[in-house]
């Protein structure tokens, strides 16, 4: 575990020398060094907050003259903190900008033919935001030493998900924008939710459960033969883990499913599970190169019991 100082220290010189090329004025506020992670951790977020934080300040942050223009402070701000939050650490990356405008990403995705014109319709504005995470898109029309550098959003959101992490966009028009990052502090220990399926036990990493909910069978619908649940005005799909790893139906008289919300990114599913068994530290470990993990297993841990529990694959479900 080493302090975040060791990763901050860099930005300060990165950001300066970043407004200059681009004839900008910036402040650049930092905290959170003292934040401890795995030092693996560190070394793989250091690309991706890199491109986040140049992002903040090429695309992010207006020209001197058209802040004045606006009423703001010339200088554009930008914010980079670490902190721990119960067993992650979360990293944020602000800035006091123009904000994202839905309707120019709207625009772009069509043109670029990542997603059709009749799909950004439906969309909701935070939708047609995360489309910023979808590989091939780029709002950048100048290919640039500091837009077009081949390190786009679907590679900054890839590195994340490879670590068990999540992000999430904060955005304003006119106001800023702030990409927050949840990471595991440690790769090798991992706090775990233990949940019963079919009589055997799973775990799924607590980095990625947004949140557990008691679901009552008559309210799950059903949109294009996919089972889903409203929660809170959002429509999320439904995968039973028994289904999916071929389970045995487990008899219960409870009126109510424990399901598991989990997400990625921008990506939110509820897992169906038997039961919640509670949640442990667990050590992650791989099966070796003779035996290759089922979809939806990223790995194994032996419970306190001495039996092997599956560790699911968010991302991969």
């Amino acid at each position: 575990m080493l302090p975040m100082e060791s990763l901050f220290d860099r930005f300060p010189r990165i950001v300066r020398d970043l407004a200059k090329a681009l004839d900008k004025e910036v402040e650049l506020t930092i905290e959170g060094r003292e934040t401890r992670l795995d030092r693996t951790v560190i070394e793989e977020i250091s690309d991706p907050l890199i491109h986040l934080v140049r992002n903040a300040v090429d695309h992010g942050l207006e020209a001197t003259a058209e802040r004045e223009r606006k009423g703001k402070d010339r200088k554009g701000k930008v914010r980079l903190t670490a902190a721990h939050e119960e067993n992650k650490v979360v990293i944020t990356v602000e800035d006091d900008g123009a904000g994202i405008d839905a309707q120019k990403i709207r625009d772009s995705a069509v043109n670029k033919g990542i997603v059709s014109r009749a799909e950004t319709d439906k969309m909701s504005d935070l939708e047609a935001i995360y489309l910023i995470f979808r590989p091939g898109f780029s709002t950048a029309s100048v290919v640039s030493d500091i837009s077009g550098r081949g390190v786009r959003m679907d590679i900054v959101r890839n590195h994340i998900e490879k670590l068990n992490g999540m992000i999430d966009i904060q955005t304003e028009l006119g106001r800023g924008t702030m990409f927050r990052i949840k990471l595991p502090m440690t790769l090798a220990i991992i706090p775990g939710l233990l949940v019963g399926v079919g009589g055997d036990t799973f775990v799924i990493p607590m980095t990625n459960v947004a949140e557990i909910v008691r679901v009552n069978p008559d309210s799950i619908q059903y949109a294009n033969g996919t089972p889903s649940v409203l929660l809170r005005g959002q429509v999320i799909p439904l995968t039973y883990l028994r289904d999916k790893f071929n389970r045995p139906v487990v008899e219960s008289n409870k009126k109510y499913l424990p399901v598991v919300v989990v997400g990625t990114a921008e990506r939110r599913s509820a897992l169906v599970v038997d039961e919640l068994l509670g949640n442990q530290e667990i050590v992650k470990k791989s099966l070796g190169a003779n035996v290759a993990l089922p979809d939806g297993i990223s790995g194994v841990t032996i419970l306190g019991d001495g039996r092997v529990g599956l560790i699911i694959d968010v991302s991969g479900i």
